[in-house]
């Protein structure tokens, strides 16, 4: 399939898909150690974390509505429009969560706001599962060379061979 957006041929969606996955987790650990006893600070920083998160998220989400456009298959837009659509729809619940922060002084998360915080990563990491199981030339760590049995066979015949 084609992306619209590539870099050297690969995707750059899921590249950027990346970077808010990573900040979402490190606010939560850093939630979580503010929850354990950390200073308030930490959890200021996780706050933020969740803001830098949220701004490479729209990146994200604009890069995967250019590549949703670019195919002229229907079925594969119609598979990465819906991708496009849980990944809005995490962005909207991490943006809801950032606004429940701002309440307070040091915007610190409760016990409650963290478990939503794990809910809206377990959604993240879904839908970029389920992106990759959707289109699995979309990643390109995920590509499987293409051999038959025979192949295989024949290729170790041969190494086998050589080597006596």
């Amino acid at each position: 399939m084609q992306n619209r957006l590539s870099i050297g041929g690969n995707a750059v969606q899921p590249l950027l898909l990346m970077f808010p996955l990573g900040l979402f987790a490190v606010a939560i650990i850093l939630d979580l150690a503010t929850l354990l006893g950390a200073p308030a600070i930490i959890g200021t920083l996780a706050y933020w974390n969740l803001i830098a998160g949220l701004a490479g998220g729209v990146l994200a989400a604009v890069a995967g509505a250019l590549d949703a456009g670019a195919t002229g298959q229907p079925a594969a837009a119609k598979g990465r429009f819906l991708i496009l659509l849980l990944d809005m729809g995490v962005l909207i619940f991490f943006a809801v969560l950032v606004l429940i922060r701002v309440r307070g002084a040091a915007r610190v998360a409760d016990p409650g706001l963290l478990l939503l915080e794990l809910l809206g990563l377990t959604m993240a990491a879904a839908g970029s599962w389920f992106g990759g199981r959707l289109d699995p030339n979309h990643s390109p760590g995920m590509r499987r060379p293409e051999s038959t049995s025979a192949d295989d066979s024949a290729e170790f015949s041969t190494t086998r061979r050589e080597a006596t």
